[in-house]
């Protein structure tokens, strides 16, 4: 999925959310980002904590608008390519996510395309459902240990380099595509 990060940040500075920088992005500081992302906290718990970061009486809706801002498209070619190679290897989805961004991405998916994002994979993982966040450990383990993955045989692609780096201390082959890089870019 296409995302812009610039969007929920203008989004949430044209809500009176100051130094903004500060709270969003790969390895973002707030705590209860991460909290929400492993499902340690609930989407109303998380509402509550932008609210109160933002201040006076904004509205759920307004907040959700502005978090999901950054949720763009998912490009044809990638969805295409994702189906052409479900018919080779296995494929699983591991995302760093919450309930609030998959409502979204899912509703964005079905405008586009028949079916269903999970529909790609032999199985998603989101973060806020398996209590795991990548770049630790114990995420990539439970997915290994319940597909009966051989690590050595299975690639672990991502845009984050620090998500790579976590797939191959699990012992998994690891490719970290940088910015302008995508799937389809990659001879498979």
């Amino acid at each position: 999925m296409d995302i812009d990060v610039k969007k929920t940040l203008s989004a949430f500075s044209s809500l009176g959310l100051q130094n903004v920088h500060e709270y969003f992005g790969h390895g973002f500081a707030a705590s209860f980002f991460s909290a929400h992302e492993s499902g340690r906290i609930s989407d109303e718990e998380f509402l509550q904590e932008l609210k109160n970061l933002i201040g006076g009486g904004v509205r759920d809706e307004t907040v959700i608008d502005a978090w999901n801002a950054l949720l763009l498209r998912f490009p044809p070619e990638r969805i295409a390519l994702l189906n052409e190679l479900k018919n080779r290897y296995r494929l699983f989805l591991y995302s760093n996510t919450n309930a609030i961004h998959q409502e979204k991405f899912n509703e964005i998916f079905r405008q586009s395309f028949p079916g269903e994002l999970d529909g790609l994979f032999e199985k998603a993982y989101y973060s806020h459902e398996l209590g795991q966040r990548k770049p630790e450990l114990a995420g990539f383990e439970q997915i290994i240990r319940e597909n009966r993955l051989d690590p050595k045989q299975t690639l672990f692609v991502d845009d984050a380099l620090m998500n790579v780096e976590g797939a191959i201390k699990a012992g998994l082959k690891g490719l970290y595509l940088p910015q302008g890089i995508f799937i389809t870019d990659i001879r498979w």
